[in-house]
């Protein structure tokens, strides 16, 4: 149900239950959440993408067919733990994770892919919150990741409607950074992921440190932990590393 594969310093990560639209049952959360632990205790992996199997579904959310015969199911919709709670999983990830968003991203699922750090999806992708619909309220952070990234007003548009919302549409609004056809998704996610990964991983992990716990704070605060976290890092970094890396930059951007 949970498919890794890896190339280099990069490990794709595919929810792999196409009949079930990807669904999260309860196996493949506890499933997700060990793998990406192990992925990011392992030094040879730098950069995670993270999408699903097939073109109709990214991840529909919780299994509500597997809800609907456990009086007890309806609890993981508030789940603390990641290993039921794949949203937590996902952030627990020091390493950037990459969604490619590969068809619809439905409830839980929105959840998840707002979870991840950059969002690419095809042509084929939509996004809807239907808690509402459903009539719980969302529990792994969608309420207030969701207007963050989009603003309130159109979050209320999307959760309070539960209208499904286009690629196209996600992009102008600014919730994915860009749309690409089907069969250049996971390629194109592959490329960014490498441009990542040639990246020392500290750097990669203190970086997104950085701008994940700043993002929590109001802007004075995240100047000072900025500050913070940037003194501890810089002070190891040598002039010979930066005059190193400084020519690999030119070499760089003189090829593209």
């Amino acid at each position: 149900m949970l498919l890794v594969e890896h190339q280099d310093a990069v490990a794709i990560v595919t929810l792999n239950r196409p009949e079930a639209m990807n669904a999260l049952s309860k196996a493949l959360r506890a499933a997700l959440q060990q793998a990406l632990s192990e992925l990011d205790a392992d030094p040879s992996v730098k950069v995670i993408v993270l999408t699903g199997a097939g073109e109709r579904a990214f991840t529909a959310g919780l299994d509500l067919k597997e809800l609907s015969t456990d009086p007890l199911g309806m609890g993981a919709a508030n789940a603390v733990d990641p290993a039921q709670n794949p949203a937590r999983a996902v952030l627990a990830c020091s390493k950037p994770i990459i969604g490619a968003i590969n068809g619809v991203a439905i409830t839980g699922g929105f959840e998840v892919a707002l979870a991840c750090d950059v969002l690419i999806c095809s042509t084929n992708a939509r996004f809807a919150d239907t808690h509402a619909r459903v009539g719980i309220m969302p529990g792994w952070g969608l309420s207030q990741r969701l207007p963050r990234t989009i603003g309130v007003y159109r979050a209320k548009e999307l959760s309070l409607s539960g209208n499904f919302l286009d690629a196209r549409t996600a992009l102008e609004w600014g919730l994915v950074n860009r749309v690409v056809e089907p069969e250049d998704l996971l390629p194109t996610a592959m490329t960014l992921a490498a441009d990542m990964a040639s990246i020392p991983a500290e750097t990669l992990m203190t970086y997104k440190r950085i701008i994940d716990s700043g993002f929590d704070l109001d802007l004075a605060d995240g100047l000072t932990l900025e500050r913070k976290l940037s003194t501890a890092h810089n002070q190891e970094v040598t002039p010979e590393m930066v005059e190193a890396r400084r020519e690999a930059i030119q070499a760089r951007g003189r090829s593209q």
